[in-house]
């Protein structure tokens, strides 16, 4: 199998992934996409003989954008774009998960001040302002009180982007100081933990503590459902508790599992591996 392993910073995540696929014997290509150039008709000579693709960008346009062209050049690449643009963007993953029927927190999208205000004071102190694009807990904001509310909303709305204008409001779920994270393939999980902490942000990557959780009947059809929802693919599937049952508030796709393989007496990235073998037998032409 030939891999191309598309990035922009080789973080411990895609370091696990290029030992497991060294170790059995796949030829690898690093792909560094700040230095291609991706013609409309024509793919960069470093996709030649590429069996499959792995998209592991940092930043969320490459992703998108290079997943589109590899989708129209023929290559298969692990996310599809179709599944890259609908997880990148927190309105459209919530409008698919929500159209699945899978429970997931109560959203509005306003693209005013004064309309967003209105919203939020609906759904009552606290709640949650989030950028619509981002990742890692960035410029997420538990908004407390109606001043806390306008001076945020007054923020946003100077930020120069046009997705700072797109606002979305969420309830604010009380979860017990937790949340879980699923690393799923094509919405069998692999592995999951929890992310503990005191600050209502529990985010590996914000500092909160990890543990292996033991996957439940439950949450597996919600990982199921949800990963259908996007598409498929590895993906990274976000819970949070609320009592007896549990609500999807996201579905990465370009997941990180460094912290989850460090935490469960399981190999994460051999499990990868092996699904991404079973991916490109399937694309291999017959």
């Amino acid at each position: 199998m030939h891999v191309g392993l598309l990035y922009s910073r080789i973080r411990r995540d895609e370091k696990l992934l290029l030992s497991e696929l060294r170790d059995r014997d796949h030829e690898v290509t690093k792909i560094d996409v700040r230095k291609e150039r991706f013609n409309i008709g024509e793919a960069p000579d470093a996709f030649e003989d590429v069996d499959i693709a792995v998209d592991r960008c940092l930043a969320t346009s490459r992703s998108k954008y290079v997943t589109r062209f590899l989708d129209a050049y023929g290559v298969p690449v692990i996310n599809a774009a179709d599944t890259a643009e609908l997880c990148a963007d927190k309105v459209k993953n919530s409008l698919v998960l929500e159209a699945a029927g899978v429970p997931t927190p109560n959203t509005d999208v306003a693209f005013t001040t004064d309309s967003a205000l209105e919203s939020i004071e609906e759904f009552g102190y606290p709640c949650v302002l989030k950028p619509v694009i981002g990742s890692w807990g960035r410029l997420m904001a538990k908004v407390d009180s109606r001043s806390a509310a306008e001076a945020i909303l007054e923020h946003k709305a100077t930020l120069g982007h046009y997705e700072h204008k797109v606002f979305y409001i969420q309830e604010f779920v009380e979860k017990p100081g937790r949340d879980i994270r699923v690393v799923a393939t094509d919405g069998e999980p692999v592995a999951a933990m929890t992310r503990s902490s005191d600050h209502w942000l529990t985010n590996a990557a914000k500092g909160g503590e990890v543990n292996e959780f033991e996957v439940t009947d439950e949450v597996a059809e919600l990982v199921e459902r949800a990963s259908d929802a996007v598409g498929g693919g590895l993906l990274g599937v976000d819970l949070m508790e609320t009592g007896d049952s549990y609500t999807v508030h996201e579905v990465n796709h370009t997941v990180e599992f460094k912290a989850l393989d460090s935490c469960v007496d399981f190999d994460v990235p051999a499990a990868i591996v092996d699904w991404l073998e079973e991916k490109a037998a399937q694309e291999a032409p017959a």
